[in-house]
């Protein structure tokens, strides 16, 4: 039997030994919402002279019985507020294995271990934790539990978010349960949060963005999103999952697999806030929300992928067979429209020809490529390795490259998937990547001059990908390295897109990660034939 430590017993004894009766006891703190596995035990020392809990453990069940000595030391040296530190003259238990324990225990103590078979304070305690955890309310009606969470699998599996924006918003017509027509907002293309927003009225919606796009302080943005009116379902890494190292601000949840995956459901309401609860007719809503709107991905994923044009179809949903009617007619809709609407309050106005450069003559100079948060660099692929990725990627062959030097020059960009795959779909719809140029640009409010990395598509389109100081020692050594690859290749180079800004190969990603290789040519500024680029007066370079 483990003993204390001499001078740990030394300690004890010094502290003051009042006339009271402790009661000490571990029981279950359980119900039946629990699983086995979630079930814990709770250790509970009381002064049962004074009525007050002098310290409290919860503990898994297959706890040594020194988790008891640990509690009753506290209990002791620092108990719970207004107890003041000191020993007992007499403990009292209701099992005799753990009086036994304690007599060997606390032998050096002068601390009386009797036995009891009800300990009246505790018991009382006990009834009232009880009371507490069964009158909890689960976050899901149990009825509804199993086939919400079914849908929500159903619904990670489908990637709405692949090819629908937050604005592109799709009616779900029920008028069942006081509820008429919802509002699905689906977020997730940009590669943050996944889930699914279910407005109850477009005006909120429509409050909501304009709310956002008029004010980004955080404390305005916090009050405008408790003003919302919706039901919601988000997913996020299973918490049971987590490990020290995941930051969930950063990492991107498609790159896991679904088994990491958790659903949350709740609702959001001006007058209630958030809550992550649904209730019953909440969660039937939901429910046949949900499946409806799963089907209509599924019966016009082409049409959504390619555009988002008018669609309209009816489903008829089964309700469980406890629920008072047997089905409801929904009927799905998408609202061009209002996703135009909420485009144009976002004020993605198109209409400057200048593009970002007041440069009349570029009038496709665009910026909106490239995510602001991609790590990119510049540097070489190895002849091997480009035959890989040429058989095992998104390829894009430009011409009869002759090997020479140390490999192919390329530009990496990388982002997460879903960025990634929005901005090789990007450069495919432009007509794939025809040239990567270097250009001089020039701040004319500073002195400032810049070496702009433009990607050059086949329709004429110019992206911008980066802007590098020209003084800027790194830079300067890789463009020299750029050139003289350039050189060896007669012009050759390439654009590498990789997934993984997030993992573990951020900064460094493996063959794995990439996704597509464009081959161009490389430009010089001559060749492209813009002259240097001045930066409009109203911009500022970060």
């Amino acid at each position: 039997m483990t003993s204390f430590n001499r001078s740990t017993s030394r300690r004890l004894k010094k502290l003051p030994q009042i006339p009271s009766i402790w009661e000490g006891d571990r029981r279950p703190l359980s119900s039946h919402q629990q699983s086995e596995d979630d079930k814990g035990e709770c250790i509970l020392w009381v002064d049962g002279s004074q009525g007050i809990v002098r310290s409290m453990d919860v503990v898994p069940c297959d706890t040594g019985p020194e988790a008891i000595v640990r509690t009753l030391m506290r209990a002791m040296e620092n108990p719970h507020s207004p107890a003041k530190a000191s020993r007992p003259l007499r403990i009292v238990v209701r099992d005799r294995e753990i009086q036994f324990y304690l007599r060997g225990v606390l032998q050096d103590l002068d601390i009386a271990i009797d036995y009891a078979p009800e300990l009246p304070l505790i018991d009382e305690l006990f009834r009232g934790f009880e009371e507490i955890i069964e009158n909890q309310i689960p976050d899901l009606p149990p009825q509804y539990a199993a086939v919400l969470r079914s849908k929500a699998n159903a619904m990670w599996e489908a990637c709405p978010w692949d090819f629908l924006q937050e604005q592109q918003i799709i009616s779900i017509e029920i008028n069942q349960w006081d509820i008429g027509t919802l509002y699905a907002s689906v977020m997730g293309m940009l590669g943050m949060e996944y889930g699914i927003l279910l407005y109850r009225s477009s005006e909120s919606l429509k409050r909501f963005r304009a709310a956002v796009l008029k004010d980004d302080d955080t404390d305005n943005l916090e009050e405008a999103f408790l003003k919302q009116d919706c039901l919601f379902l988000t997913f996020e890494r299973a918490s049971d999952l987590e490990d020290e190292d995941f930051d969930d601000e950063y990492e991107d949840l498609a790159e896991l697999p679904a088994s990491e995956i958790n659903p949350t459901f709740g609702n959001i309401h001006p007058l209630e806030g958030l809550r992550s609860v649904l209730y019953d007719e909440e969660a039937l809503v939901v429910y046949v929300a949900l499946e409806s709107l799963i089907r209509f991905v599924d019966d016009h994923r082409h049409q959504l992928t390619e555009d988002f044009p008018h669609l309209s179809q009816a489903y008829q949903i089964p309700l469980l067979e406890s629920e008072d009617i047997n089905f409801v007619n929904v009927n799905v809709a998408t609202m061009p429209e209002l996703a135009a609407e909420l485009e144009e309050m976002a004020d993605f106005d198109t209409s400057d020809e200048e593009g970002m450069y007041g440069t009349p003559m570029l009038r496709s100079l665009r910026d909106d490529l490239i995510p602001d948060d991609s790590f990119l660099s510049l540097g070489v692929v190895s002849w091997e390795m480009l035959d890989y990725l040429q058989k095992g990627v998104k390829y894009q062959k430009a011409g009869d490259i002759k090997p020479k030097g140390d490999g192919l020059p390329v530009i990496l960009i990388q982002t997460s998937r879903p960025k990634a795959k929005t901005v090789i779909e990007s450069i495919e719809e432009a007509g794939g990547l025809k040239a990567i140029c270097f250009n001089p640009g020039a701040n004319p409010l500073g002195s400032e001059i810049y070496d702009l990395g433009l990607l050059q598509t086949h329709n004429g389109e110019l992206f911008l990908f980066g802007e590098f100081e020209e003084d800027d020692p790194t830079h300067v050594e890789a463009r020299k390295k750029w050139n003289q690859r350039c050189k060896n290749t007669k012009g050759y180079c390439g654009l590498i897109i990789a997934k993984g800004l997030t993992g573990a190969s951020r900064g460094n990603p493996q063959l794995r990660d990439m996704m597509a290789l464009f081959e161009g040519v490389s430009l010089s500024p001559q060749e492209l034939g813009i002259g240097t680029l001045q930066l409009m007066p109203e911009l500022q370079f970060e």
